[in-house]
C-alpha cells in the first residue's frame, strides 16, 4: 500500500511517500543555492515519491526570515531548474509550496533569536496582515492588507506558478496553515475585519479561494494542485476548528484542488497541542471520508508501520513526512526493506541493496 502507485490528474507518483516542506533558512535574496540541491536531491535519491520545497516566498515580504527560500523574480527559476531535473531523474517528482508570511515575516531564523529583525539585519518594514494584530509581542505589529493590496498579493501567488512551472515543479501547494498570511485570513483570532475578507466563513475563505482560482488558472490541467491547511488552532471555540477545515475543503475540491495537506495549529504562541504519533491524522482521515478529497497525513509519523497503517485503513492517500527526513533523507529504502516491498535503489547504491 504504502509503495503502491498513486494518480493525481495526469501525473503518476512512484509511491505514497511525500517530503514536507521544511524550511531551510539557507538562501540569500531568495535564491536556491548547493544546500537545497543537496537537501532535496538526497531525499530524491532516497526513494520518496514527492518533494516539495521549504515555504517559498511569492513577495520578498511574504518570507518568514531573510534567508527564506523565494520565487518572487524570474531570476529565481534558473537554480531551481537545476534541482528540480536532478530530482525526476531519480524518479521523484518535484512539488514547490508558495506561500507569505503575514504577520510572521521579517524574524530571526529559528537558531538566532525568536523576534522581528530590524532592517539594518536584512529584515523589512511593514510586514501585513489581515488586521494589525502582532502574532506576539516579540513580533512586529504588522499593518492590515488594503484590498487592492490584496489583489496584488493573490497576484503574486499567480505570478509565483508561473515561474513554478518555468522552474520545473509538476506539483504545486498553497501554504495557507501554520499562523502564516492565508491562515490568518481564514482564523478569526487574527482576522477582526469588517470587509468582504473578514467575519463570517464565507468571508475569511475568500482570499484562500482567490488564490487557488489564480493559480488554477495558471497551472496545467493535468498538474495537481495542493492545499495545506491548520485543520484546527486548538482554540475551540474561538479559533478555526475542523468543522470549518471540512466545509473549506469541500469548496477547495470545486475548485480544482486536488488534495488537502492536513496540519495543525501555529495561529497564535504557547497554546497546548496534545503532541504524539500520528496525532494529526484524524484530520486527514475525516475530511477524505467526508468530502471525498484526497488527503495528506502528517504529525510525527516515523516508523514504516505506522505509514503503511495510514494508507492501508484509509486514512489518508499519501503520508506527508518532515523529521524522520531530516534523520534519514534514505527513510523509503529503508522502509521498503522493512515491509519486504521491491524498490528499486539507484544503480550506484546497489551493493548496499543486498
Amino acid at each position: 500500500m504504502l509503495f503502491d502507485k498513486l494518480k493525481i490528474r495526469d501525473i503518476t507518483f512512484r509511491n505514497r511517500i511525500v517530503v514536507s516542506p521544511m524550511c531551510q533558512y539557507s538562501s540569500e535574496d531568495g535564491f536556491a543555492n548547493d544546500w537545497h540541491l543537496v537537501h532535496l536531491g538526497s531525499r530524491a535519491v532516497g526513494g520518496a515519491g514527492l518533494i516539495i520545497t521549504e515555504a517559498t516566498a511569492v513577495e520578498a515580504r511574504g518570507r518568514i526570515s531573510p534567508n527564506d527560500l523565494g520565487i518572487w523574480k524570474d531570476d529565481h527559476i534558473p537554480m531551481l531548474r537545476r534541482i528540480t531535473a536532478f530530482m525526476e531523474a531519480q524518479g521523484a517528482l518535484a512539488g514547490m509550496q508558495l506561500a507569505h508570511s503575514g504577520r510572521k515575516g521579517s524574524t530571526y531564523r529559528p537558531w538566532e533569536g525568536d523576534s522581528s529583525v530590524d532592517e539594518h539585519h536584512g529584515g523589512w518594514k511593514p510586514v501585513v496582515a489581515p488586521s494589525a494584530i502582532p502574532f506576539s509581542p516579540n513580533h512586529a505589529v504588522p499593518e492590515a492588507l488594503t484590498v487592492p493590496e490584496i489583489a496584488e498579493t493573490v497576484s503574486s501567488f499567480a505570478k509565483a506558478a508561473q515561474r513554478a512551472l518555468d522552474a520545473g515543479f509538476k506539483v504545486i501547494e498553497i501554504h495557507a496553515a501554520h499562523g502564516y498570511l492565508i491562515h490568518e485570513f481564514l482564523s478569526p483570532v487574527a482576522n477582526k475585519r469588517s470587509d468582504d475578507y473578514g467575519g463570517p466563513f464565507k468571508n475569511r475563505i475568500r482570499m484562500v479561494l482567490e488564490v487557488v482560482q489564480a493559480v488554477r488558472r495558471i497551472w496545467p490541467e493535468e498538474f495537481p494542485v495542493f492545499v495545506r491547511i491548520s485543520a484546527t488552532d486548538w482554540l475551540e471555540p474561538e479559533g478555526w476548528d475542523l468543522e470549518q477545515s471540512v466545509e473549506l475543503a469541500r469548496i477547495l475540491k470545486t475548485e480544482g484542488v486536488d488534495l488537502i495537506d492536513c496540519s495543525s495549529g501555529n495561529i497564535v504562541p504557547d497554546v497546548k497541542i496534545p503532541v504524539g504519533p500520528g496525532y494529526q491524522v484524524v484530520f486527514a482521515e475525516r475530511i477524505r471520508k467526508e468530502t471525498g478529497i484526497m488527503t495528506g497525513a502528517l504529525g510525527l509519523i516515523v516508523s514504516p508501520q505506522q505509514a503503511e497503517t495510514v494508507i492501508r485503513t484509509g486514512q489518508a492517500d499519501v503520508v506527508v513526512i518532515a523529521r524522520q527526513f531530516l534523520r534519514d533523507p534514505y527513510w523509503p529504502l529503508h522502509a521498503a526493506a522493512e515491509l519486504k516491498e521491491q524498490i528499486s535503489w539507484p544503480v550506484q547504491y546497489n551493493r548496499a541493496s543486498v
